[in-house]
């Protein structure tokens, strides 16, 4: 059973006990009120496993087959369908070529085969007021505010909140860097205090969403989205079952934002009332004064009892999910590099057919690392590599040898113009005669 198929039992055992209705039932499950009737009736004759689809696992019986596709894509390739769209493409499909299937089918075919370009939706409504979601814990807003919270009278210092919006209860803390660190941090705090919303509300930040990168040099050109993939910390909330909706402008998260609002008033001019200097002192003063003055005077009551939190279990690993993680492969030594060094896998967690697998690295809030292959975690330590031997530079006052085709110098120092002539050497004593031989 995978996390969503037990976030949709415990919704289902809920309603069943009716601590929620099924109306609530039906918005956190995105179904309509009869669905969740045939649901309950459902788990009431199959017990838990009611919430696993029957055929999950096995092919559709509608599904069309991958050569019909095939021959689609080829015939709206030619030229005389150029610039077909997908309505009129099915129409012409079906009426002459005998290949039967509805405008949607065709479009998705279309889109795989190059042959159509998606196009965005159009906004009809912009910045529309909305109630409140009826439980808390149903949305949470996620922000950061970088101001000069303490007007010069010390560090720099962000101030990273968290606010629920069927109630507008608060959690905030102010952080030295607005970083992925800090964030996972805060988020930690709030799953112990509160549990696992079902969603955090953010905006399009680098902790949360990554951005294609895309030439400057081509503008107006229309390119198909690609999708990246997720951060760090969209990686933990889905490791969490926590969903994220990324907010397409400030106004859209208006409650965090108008938050800020408040906080860069009444929070700044309170903190200099105080004398508040450090980080621990705003902190402090932020916990004990503002939020809990916050807490008796703006937050509202639900328009349901119910805490839409889920609490944390076993499976939740809150050091593992909320970390730097990335994936390495071993060696075939059962070694593998990061961040500059070598790690050694200890023999008593090699396993067979390791070698070049991928392993998950882990790298805690708290510095530690932490390797798992599968479900496992293993033993490391880093191995000292071998430093590779210089060549020695030669001496200073040593010769300068000459270096050519010869493999001697010895007549480096011989001047044919000082040296004796033949003549004087023939007749030097010693020289032997020829009346001497």
């Amino acid at each position: 059973m995978t996390q969503a198929e037990r976030d949709r039992l415990m919704t289902l055992r809920k309603a069943k006990k009716a601590l929620i209705t099924r109306q609530e039932a039906a918005q956190e499950l995105g179904v309509s009120e009869r669905h969740v009737r045939r649901m309950l009736e459902k788990l009431k004759n199959a017990g838990d496993r009611s919430v696993i689809h029957g055929l999950k696992g096995q092919p559709s019986s509608q599904r069309i087959e991958e050569a019909t596709e095939r021959d689609a894509v080829r015939i709206l390739s030619a030229p005389v369908y150029e610039g077909f769209g997908p309505t009129l493409a099915s129409e012409y499909l079906s009426q002459k070529h005998r290949i039967h299937a509805s405008k949607e089918t065709v479009r998705q075919w279309m889109i795989r085969g190059k042959l159509w370009r998606p196009k965005a939706e159009r906004v009809k409504q912009v910045h529309v007021w909305r109630p409140r979601r009826s439980r808390f814990g149903e949305l949470v807003q996620w922000d950061t505010s970088e101001h000069d919270w303490l007007e010069g009278r010390g560090e720099k210092l962000y101030l990273i909140a968290m606010i629920d919006d069927a109630t507008s209860r608060l959690f905030a803390r102010f952080v030295r860097h607005d970083s992925t660190a800090e964030n996972m941090q805060l988020l930690w705090s709030y799953l112990e205090k509160f549990g696992r919303p079902l969603t955090f509300y953010t905006d399009k930040a680098s902790h949360f969403h990554t951005t294609e990168k895309r030439r400057r040099d081509a503008p107006g050109v229309d390119q198909d989205a690609v999708e990246m993939p997720p951060t760090q910390i969209g990686r933990a909330l889905r490791e969490l079952g926590v969903s994220w909706i990324a907010a397409h402008s400030p106004q859209a998260k208006g409650r965090v934002e108008r938050n800020f609002g408040t906080a860069q008033d009444r929070l700044v001019k309170g903190m200099r009332v105080a004398g508040v200097k450090t980080i621990e002192q705003a902190n402090e003063y932020l916990t004990n004064d503002y939020l809990a003055w916050w807490e008796r005077e703006l937050t509202v009551e639900p328009n349901s009892g119910e805490d839409a939190h889920r609490r944390l279990d076993k499976s939740h690993h809150l050091a593992a999910s909320l970390s730097y993680v990335e994936t390495r492969q071993i060696r075939n030594d059962y070694t593998f590099r990061w961040e500059g060094n070598f790690y050694q896998i200890k023999p008593g967690s090699l396993i067979s057919g390791m070698r070049g697998a991928a392993v998950r690295v882990e790298k805690r809030l708290d510095g530690s690392l932490a390797v798992r292959y599968d479900e496992r975690y293993l033993t490391v330590e880093i191995c000292t590599v071998a430093e590779k031997r210089k060549p020695q530079s030669p001496a200073k006052n040593a010769p300068a040898r000459r270096i050519g085709k010869r493999g001697s110098d010895w007549n480096r120092n011989f001047d044919l113009q000082k040296a004796p002539k033949v003549w004087q050497v023939a007749q030097s004593p010693g020289y032997p005669r020829s009346a001497d031989k």
